[in-house]
């Protein structure tokens, strides 16, 4: 009688701890109302990409942002230049602009010290620069990157030249030609960059 007795309690022990365990449980329906959208990951992200025109480059950059925790870097390391695999050459820190250029602007400009370099803005400064056979001129450059694309409308490049008189530095007429030089070498850079790459 008595094994009878605790055999039962221990079966109603069970049961009851089965059905505490149960009253957590959410209806399916639920958990589907509270899903997120791919427009409302990308948005909740922060993600400079546009998903009107890409919408698989945006949500590839939301999820990354979101899995590394955000930010410029996040909590991982970011790939400068994608993968063999990447033919969009998108980073996985939101770089908002052409890898290809900005490393082809960074290799070109290379001899120049460097002021500021945002690839973030797409933006290279250089300090002013003065080669040992003309010490009195100068001569500093502004390269501008806009865009995702590898193409000539994406790169801008400002050159300004000085030259020193009567103990001061004067502007000298910025020259068109200069800035289209060095945007062609940039271009040619980056094109032989991305080549080697794939």
């Amino acid at each position: 009688m008595v094994s009878c007795l605790s055999r039962i309690i221990s079966v109603l022990a069970l049961v009851l701890l089965l059905l505490s365990c149960n009253k957590n449980v959410e209806d399916s329906s639920e958990l589907w109302k509270n899903a997120q959208t791919s427009g409302e990951i990308i948005r909740r992200s922060g993600t400079v990409f546009d998903p009107a025109l890409n919408k698989e480059v945006a949500m590839r950059d939301a999820e990354n942002r979101l899995q590394t925790g955000g930010g410029l870097f996040g909590k991982k390391p970011g790939i400068i230049l994608g993968t063999k695999e990447d033919n969009n050459a998108v980073s996985s820190i939101g770089m908002p602009i052409n890898p290809y250029l900005w490393k082809g602007s960074l290799e070109t400009i290379g001899f120049m010290p460097l002021s500021s370099a945002d690839p973030f803005g797409g933006i290279i400064i250089t300090d002013w620069y003065s080669d040992g056979q003309t010490i009195n001129e100068r001569c500093k450059i502004n390269i501008f990157i806009k865009g995702l694309e590898l193409k000539t409308s994406n790169l801008k490049v400002n050159t300004f030249c000085q030259s020193f008189e009567n103990n001061r530095w004067i502007d000298l007429p910025t020259s068109a030609s200069q800035s289209a030089q060095l945007e062609n070498a940039i271009l040619n850079k980056a094109k032989r960059i991305k080549l080697a790459k794939n």
